[in-house]
């Protein structure tokens, strides 16, 4: 379960198989309950009486104590999470591929952006994709109509990708050295930013159909990302969207990340995305060289 917002990941499945994940732990990473009981935590139950704070305020203390649990919790959650990053980006290194996680509410573009640039890429690198949503392979056939291997991984009630999910899904990927990897997030502008996948690069996709505050109401996906992809810009003669608050927004939170504004669907903006990527890619690969 997801301390980020609650959400169930106990109906995994990948390419419609259910998942089933064996850790170090006695309990799983998505299985883990919210609130542990006191053994769990191999803590002593206590008598509220005996305790004279607990006995004068015990609703403030039950409060407190459960925060305290949650923050573990979540902490516990995410190293493991971060074990699993780093053991995908150890295995990206090796096999020189370069991860690019593409993060986004749902409708603004992603798939339609990733057809986009497969079909404009696939004759310089090798591709694959991991597809991520609650429900149906939808995404999944879209990708694969275009010659790219993909891997689709459906959350069930979850609302996002963690770093073991990506795991097993490359056990059952042949990804060729020197490839591109992308990651299409499930669409949520929230839990997706505290999970790293081992990508060497967020990339987050604005549609100019949604609102110009987005990068304020959801702050930690706009700062964690690396580039932001204003999309849809060829709907902005029948919008109200402003472009340039958008923009300034997103640069209070994040005052050094790249913006490339882009149309999918009409191909503007695509070769600055194109180069944004070949750049990255030299970048990451002359780090490993070294």
């Amino acid at each position: 379960m997801c301390t980020t917002c609650g959400c169930g990941l106990s109906q995994i499945r990948i390419n419609n198989k259910p998942m089933r994940i064996q850790r170090q732990s006695h309990q799983s990473l998505t299985y883990r309950p919210l609130r542990p009981s006191p053994a769990q935590n191999h803590e002593p139950i206590k008598d509220p009486a005996s305790n004279p704070l607990k006995a004068k305020n015990p609703g403030r203390r039950d409060h407190q104590t459960s925060e305290t649990r949650m923050i573990k919790i979540e902490r516990d959650i995410l190293a493991e999470n971060n074990r699993y990053a780093t053991q995908n980006r150890h295995y990206f290194s090796a096999h020189r591929i370069f991860a690019l996680n593409l993060l986004s509410s749902p409708g603004s573009g992603k798939t339609t952006l990733l057809v986009q640039t497969i079909q404009m890429l696939r004759n310089l690198y090798p591709i694959a994709v991991i597809e991520g949503d609650q429900q149906t392979d939808h995404d999944a056939t879209r990708i694969r109509a275009t010659g790219a291997p993909a891997v689709q991984i459906n959350t069930g009630k979850g609302c996002h990708l963690d770093a073991a999910m990506i795991d097993r899904a490359l056990q059952q990927m042949h990804i060729e050295n020197n490839s591109v990897l992308f990651i299409e997030n499930v669409g949520n502008l929230v839990c997706p930013a505290s999970f790293d996948l081992g990508e060497a690069h967020k990339v987050i996709i604005l549609s100019v159909t949604e609102g110009e505050d987005k990068p304020l109401k959801y702050p930690d996906m706009f700062q964690a990302a690396d580039l932001l992809l204003l999309n849809k810009c060829d709907l902005l003669p029948h919008l109200t969207f402003d472009t340039g608050l958008a923009i300034e927004y997103a640069h209070r939170i994040n005052p050094s990340l790249p913006v490339i504004q882009i149309s999918a669907t009409h191909g503007s903006g695509m070769t600055a995305w194109l180069e944004w990527i070949e750049a990255c890619r030299r970048a990451t690969a002359g780090a490993l060289r070294q």
